[in-house]
């Protein structure tokens, strides 16, 4: 991971907001750039549902269809926070290959992720439709 993403993603988690919201930030101008950075940091937070969180957030910001694979994967994430949010990312970047892993979440035991989930296959079948 190089050095300018693994630093920002540390001061994403810093106490003060300001400072988190400045990472955050800095990321979201850079997210063409930061992709593969963004998925090894995904891939490296076992330990950090909030990290986690924040990089499924900014993969579906990044509008780059290469972000696609590692959010499905986030779909089964252990928290239910970060699948839910890979869900809305994959309605964000209008993921219709996405269709069937999210179909896999209307069965999931946390309600926050079925209705994300559902939302998301809306979001992508009616935005396919919409552009027939």
């Amino acid at each position: 991971m190089r050095t300018r993403y693994k630093d920002l993603f540390e001061r994403m988690r810093d106490p003060d907001p300001v400072a988190a919201d400045a990472a955050f930030d800095a990321v979201l101008f850079d997210r063409g750039g930061a992709l593969p950075d963004l998925v090894e940091c995904l891939e490296r937070s076992k330990k950090d549902p909030v990290l986690r969180f924040l990089c499924v957030q900014l993969l579906g910001f990044s509008g780059a269809k290469a972000a696609v694979a590692p959010l499905v994967l986030a779909l089964d994430d252990k928290e239910p926070s970060v699948r839910a949010e890979a869900c809305r990312s994959l309605e964000d970047l209008r993921a219709h290959d996405a269709i069937g892993p999210l179909r896999a979440r209307l069965d999931d035991l946390d309600g926050e992720v079925r209705l994300a989930a559902a939302e998301a296959i809306l979001g992508i079948e009616g935005r396919v439709s919409d552009e027939s």
